[in-house]
This record gives structure tokens, sequence and C-alpha cells, in this order.
């Protein structure tokens, strides 16, 4: 599922492109929570599915806290990107960044 995220990602040109990829990260959350249930990862480790942050709390807080870092520099910052392509970036980092 990751590399299908991925490929979503980086296919993010416009509200449709986006919903889907919401989706489908919405999708990874639920099959990584089921993953766990049966077979906890250690403490502190990504989950099965690669989520650092399982809570809609510690979610929102990586993924403005990436944002937020990453504002202004040219490597993610790109004016010849989608805007809904940064926002579908931002949302990814909650599930990765610490």
């Amino acid at each position: 599922m990751a590399d299908h995220l991925a490929d979503l990602l980086d296919n993010v040109v416009d509200q449709p492109s986006f919903l889907a990829f919401i989706d489908a990260l919405a999708n990874d959350f639920a099959m990584d929570r089921n993953a766990e249930a049966s077979s906890p990862s250690p403490a502190y480790v990504a989950s099965t599915l690669g989520w650092e942050n399982g809570t809609v709390d510690a979610f929102l807080d990586a993924a403005h806290a990436w944002g937020a870092s990453t504002l202004g520099r040219h490597e993610f910052d790109r004016p010849d990107i989608s805007p809904w392509r940064r926002c579908a970036e931002i949302l990814y980092a909650g599930k990765v960044y610490e």
C-alpha cells in the first residue's frame, strides 16, 4: 500500500486526485490499525505500514510540524506544483514525520 500511496501522491494535481489520495491514506491507516491489533509493533518503532503517528492529534501535529518546517524551502515548497499536491504532501508527512 505504501507504493500505492506514493504513486497517488505523485499524481495529485486537482481536487479529485487529492480526494483519491485522502481515501487511500485513510484505508492505509485502517489496514495498519488492523495489523497492529493482531500483531503490535515494538515500542518506539513505526507501525506495520510505517505509521509514526497513531492518533488524530499526533497525525495532525506531525503534518503541521512538517508543513511548517518545509515552508519556503525550495525542494518542498515549489511554485510549479499544484496546491492540492502540497496539501497531500503535508498530510502524507503526518503519517511518517516524527
